[in-house]
């Protein structure tokens, strides 16, 4: 069994750093309304919760080397 290794802190309200063996991350926004995550390894993460059955939806890029 692997062993992994996870961890986030809040610095400010809406303001997330979250930290793993490889890579630390940067989240902000709120519940209610979009988010987005840039990496330390260049991918940039944008999700949103749609209304009614739709749910997440998510959209991905990674940094063009």
């Amino acid at each position: 069994m692997p062993i992994t290794f996870r961890k986030s802190f809040r610095i400010l309200p809406g303001v997330r750093l979250n930290i793993n063996r490889h890579s630390w991350s940067i989240t902000t926004g709120g519940r209610n309304g979009p988010r987005r995550t840039t990496s330390s390894t260049g991918r940039r993460t944008s999700s949103m919760d749609l209304p009614g059955p739709f749910g997440w939806r998510r959209t991905t890029r990674t940094r063009r080397r």
